[in-house]
């Protein structure tokens, strides 16, 4: 049943194998297993993916259910439960990983000693199921319906500059002193026009970049280093604004904010040790 569930919600028996850590051949006789035992047929195979037939499609949520109160039932014989146990897998983006969750993974580690964590940084949009991950923070984009999205911060971008680039430089005073100066940027924002915001509306200036890099810490470096001004999300640079390592630039004016999800796959009840995952990240996200 799992078999047939994986191949369904991935769209072939190879991509369900390779998430059973099995091969194809395999999921296919366990697939034609539960057919023959159901007296029905649930996929319809392709060369190179599976279709649910309409008895397959009935099938799947009821599948589902039994898979989730199976693995339930387990749970509550186990006594392991009671302190989370095994292992999880998170991916997140891999500034926020690097600068603040890789030090929250170890704390859990801490406070879990029978916690396995994998954490895996990746600035792609990463599928939890396809990739069987429990749980994946996103920062922006487009995000699959069929999926559980629990919004957890919304942070705004300051403008920011080193004091050396001040120094050198001079501090812009008004928006229209901005076009004057070099912006760092991400590659994938290729246009010549930033976007600001402040409570009386918003405006798009002109701008002139004269160096992208598609890293936030890196980026964030270059700010530090000097190299021109930048967006940066209040997270990465609050600590620095305090120590007065960077400089604030208009600050009545933010530039596009950033939100932070919480994505999984939808199910009736989450694993102890997944739960507890939740909690922390949820807590640790919106306190940044």
């Amino acid at each position: 049943m799992n078999a047939f569930v994986r191949a369904a919600d991935l769209g072939s028996l190879s991509a369900a194998a390779r998430s059973l850590s099995t091969t194809q051949p395999t999921v296919s006789k366990l697939v034609a297993s539960l057919e023959a035992s159901l007296g029905a047929r649930l996929l319809e195979r392709g060369a190179s993916r599976v279709v649910l037939t309409d008895e397959g499609l009935r099938f799947l949520e009821s599948a589902r259910r039994l898979l989730e109160d199976y693995e339930e039932a387990v749970a509550q014989l186990d006594e392991r439960t009671v302190r989370p146990s095994g292992r999880v897998r998170i991916s997140a983006p891999m500034a926020l990983g690097e600068l603040r969750l890789h030090a929250l993974m170890l704390r859990a580690l801490e406070l879990y000693p029978d916690l396995q964590i994998d954490l895996m940084l990746d600035d792609r949009f990463v599928d939890p199921v396809e990739e069987r991950f429990d749980l994946t923070v996103r920062i922006g984009g487009t995000l699959p319906p069929d999926l559980v999205a629990r919004e957890l911060a919304t942070w705004p971008r300051y403008i920011v500059a080193s004091p050396d680039y001040v120094k050198r430089h001079g501090r812009p005073r008004t928006v229209n002193d901005l076009p004057e100066h070099s912006f760092l940027r991400y590659p994938m924002w290729t246009d010549d026009k930033v976007t600001l915001s402040n409570a009386e509306g918003t405006v798009e200036l002109p701008i002139q970049t004269r160096y992208r890099v598609n890293h936030a810490v890196s980026l964030l470096d270059a700010v530090r280093g000097g190299a021109g001004i930048a967006f940066q999300p209040c997270w990465m640079v609050n600590d620095l604004l305090k120590r007065k390592e960077l400089v604030r630039i208009l600050p009545q004016w933010t530039g596009p904010a950033q939100t932070a999800y919480l994505v999984y796959a939808r199910r009736r009840r989450q694993p102890k040790r997944v739960e507890v995952m939740m909690d922390l990240l949820t807590r640790e996200i919106q306190s940044l």
